[in-house]
């Protein structure tokens, strides 16, 4: 069912919690299920040097906010926006078909923040 990255990202998950200073936040949540995500980062010079996460969800929501912040830790803002919720679904080492829609909100969630940050550098 769920393969062994995605159980290890759930179990220990990787950059947990709020960060309460964030340059921005991205805010996703899936209706059907119920899966709700925010996704916080903290920019300097274009980069994301810090990210964070809280999400209310089931173990692929879990592993997928985990992972999202492995793979956009360090990287460039428009780097961030590249990322797909295919991406996410490969560095997991694939998700079932049903739980898809979990990758697709971290991915979201990311580009949410960025878009968000991106909104607050313009005023």
């Amino acid at each position: 069912m769920y393969s062994k990255k995605v159980i290890e990202h759930f179990q220990n998950p990787k950059n947990m919690g709020e960060i309460e200073d964030a340059d921005a936040v991205g805010e996703v949540g899936n209706p059907v299920c119920g899966d709700v995500m925010k996704i916080y980062i903290k920019v300097k010079d274009d980069k994301i040097t810090h990210i964070g996460w809280k999400t209310m969800g089931c173990a692929a929501a879990i592993a997928t906010s985990s992972m999202i912040s492995e793979l956009a830790e360090g990287i460039t803002l428009d780097e961030a926006m590249k990322i797909t919720k295919k991406d996410v679904s490969d560095a997991l080492e694939g998700l079932p078909p049903i739980k898809q829609h979990c990758s697709n909100l971290a991915a979201d969630g990311l580009h949410k923040a960025v878009e968000n940050y991106r909104k607050k550098q313009e005023t």
